[in-house]
């Protein structure tokens, strides 16, 4: 459980140092949102999927990270919002690498603790 504690607060660290460098804010719907997706695509298909259960091989969770990333630049860009920028593809990568250290290190915790009983 250390581990994962870990993985969050060095997260949350470097979320605000990644946010201030880019001059992102964060608490807008839009970037919440689009943390949001690609967080949890990092931490089901990348952390989890890949990484722990070796159930899905890399290439495909990148394209599948690749489709759903893109399905989202493409809601955007239908609803005129300007999501594309270098920043906001830094922010998404860093989420992405993030949410997949936590899903592992969850996963990981979780298999011990089912090993202890």
């Amino acid at each position: 459980m250390k581990a994962s504690i870990a993985v969050v607060l060095v997260g949350l660290v470097l979320l605000y140092f990644v946010d201030s460098a880019l001059k992102i804010q964060l608490f807008s719907l839009e970037m919440l949102a689009h943390s949001a997706i690609r967080f949890f695509t990092g931490f089901i298909l990348i952390g989890i999927g890949v990484f722990y259960a070796h159930k899905i091989k890399l290439m495909t969770a990148v394209a599948l990270v690749f489709a759903l990333v893109l399905a989202d630049d493409l809601n955007d860009y239908f609803r005129d919002i300007n999501s594309f920028s270098f920043e906001d593809t830094l922010h998404g990568i860093f989420m992405l690498l993030w949410g997949a250290g936590l899903g592992y290190f969850l996963m990981k915790h979780v298999q011990q603790k089912l090993d202890q009983e």
